[in-house]
């Protein structure tokens, strides 16, 4: 039985099994899932434990299983098994992007193994004997992952997903977040402002009267923005009012956005 590669996916093919990764019949169905997978077992859990191993022998962190993820990847995995090719999206399916985020993920980057082959070993043998796909298994900026399997016409048909990770803050707790990084700085600070809040919502100018101010969208909460954090020394008010709100688009990734108003 022959295999087939889509271009630049694979230069190699393993027997019977077909391999891709993204850096973006009625007889034998496969069988469904209907609830979440807490944790992984089965062929998931040996491919996920063969992820951990490979990134502990790169001295990277481990993956964290995500459920959210598995959810998302197994719905991507019972469309693979009902279609003729391998594909990433399918016609008037979500993008990766969306079904993640549709699933419950709160992230800032998204990755995609994809594969069909007899069983889990081949699949991971596959996949760490390609670029794009070894690349993402490696990734020292992906944190998570969540796997899924669909059993059907003899084969294992497979959907790996990963993301970087981010906490999902209320507004108070993104305040908060802040508040600290300026306290270290020497800011005497306070939150929940409802002029940094209102300069949060606007696009430009602010109420009030603030010595200056700062508007800016991060996904990263542990730290200052790096042209925020090369000024702090030459803004002359000590005092700081910090306020955050909803971001103005909602792309699937999760972004905060605040203001910091100095006074």
């Amino acid at each position: 039985m022959k295999a087939f590669c889509r271009p630049l996916a694979l230069t190699l093919c393993l027997a019977c099994a077909f391999f891709y990764p993204r850096n973006v019949a009625a007889q034998d169905r496969p069988t469904r899932s209907a609830s979440r997978v807490t944790l992984p077992s089965g062929a998931e859990k040996e491919l996920f434990e063969a992820a951990n191993r490979e990134r502990a022998e790169e001295d990277l962190p481990a993956l964290k299983w995500d459920p959210a993820l598995a959810e998302a990847a197994r719905k991507h995995a019972l469309r693979m098994a009902e279609e003729k090719l391998l594909e990433h999206q399918y016609t008037g399916e979500a993008s990766l992007r969306d079904r993640v985020a549709d699933a419950g993920a709160h992230f800032s980057l998204v990755a995609e193994n994809i594969a069909v082959a007899k069983d889990a070993q081949i699949i991971h043998m596959g996949w760490m004997h390609s670029p794009g796909h070894r690349g993402n298994i490696l990734d020292p900026n992906l944190t998570s992952i969540g796997i899924a399997t669909v059993h059907a016409r003899g084969y294992l048909f497979t959907a790996q997903d990963f993301s970087r990770a981010v906490e999902a803050l209320t507004i108070d707790e993104q305040e908060r977040r802040i508040a600290v990084l300026l306290k270290a700085g020497g800011f005497k600070t306070t939150t929940g402002s409802e002029d940094a809040r209102k300069t949060c919502v606007t696009d430009s100018g602010h109420p009030g009267k603030p010595g200056a101010y700062y508007r800016f969208e991060t996904a990263d909460l542990t730290k200052l923005p790096e042209n925020l954090a090369a000024r702090l020394n030459h803004i002359q008010a000590r005092t700081a009012s910090v306020g955050a709100c909803p971001p103005k688009e909602s792309s699937g990734f999760t972004r905060y956005r605040l203001a910091i108003l100095f006074f």
